[in-house]
């Protein structure tokens, strides 16, 4: 079922990110995918976008800041004043969303995802 979910994460965030591009600019080499358990996204120095398959269980705003904050860092690798107004210039409520991961990351996992859709679990 967590691969079901991979996948579908895949094919939003690449759809995300082909929209977002366009406007922030920069080079990228690849996307993927994964359960990080500390973070929400990363971009290396090498253009690799790197994004937590659990943003799936996000609003769809929260998700796109994520591919937002991502993408501005191929302009600026760090987190200065330039990158904020770069990621603030795409997404003008772009607090309002991270203030969101902070208070509501831990509950995206698959377990509360299925648990709010009515889904039994059993392991």
């Amino acid at each position: 079922m967590e691969k079901r979910y991979k996948n579908a994460a895949r094919a939003k965030f690449e759809a995300r990110t082909a929209y977002f591009h366009s406007i922030t600019g920069g080079h990228y080499t690849s996307i993927t995918i994964r359960d990080q358990k500390t973070r929400w996204g990363s971009c290396s120095s090498r253009g690799t976008l790197s994004f937590n398959y659990r943003l799936i269980f996000a609003p769809p705003r929260v998700l796109d800041y994520v591919v937002v904050h991502e993408l501005c860092h191929l302009t600026h690798m760090n987190h200065s004043k330039d990158f904020w107004n770069m990621v603030a210039s795409v997404m003008p409520d772009y607090r309002l969303c991270k203030d969101w991961l902070k208070e509501h990351g831990h509950e995206l996992t698959l377990e509360n995802h299925l648990r709010r859709q009515g889904i039994p679990i059993t392991l």
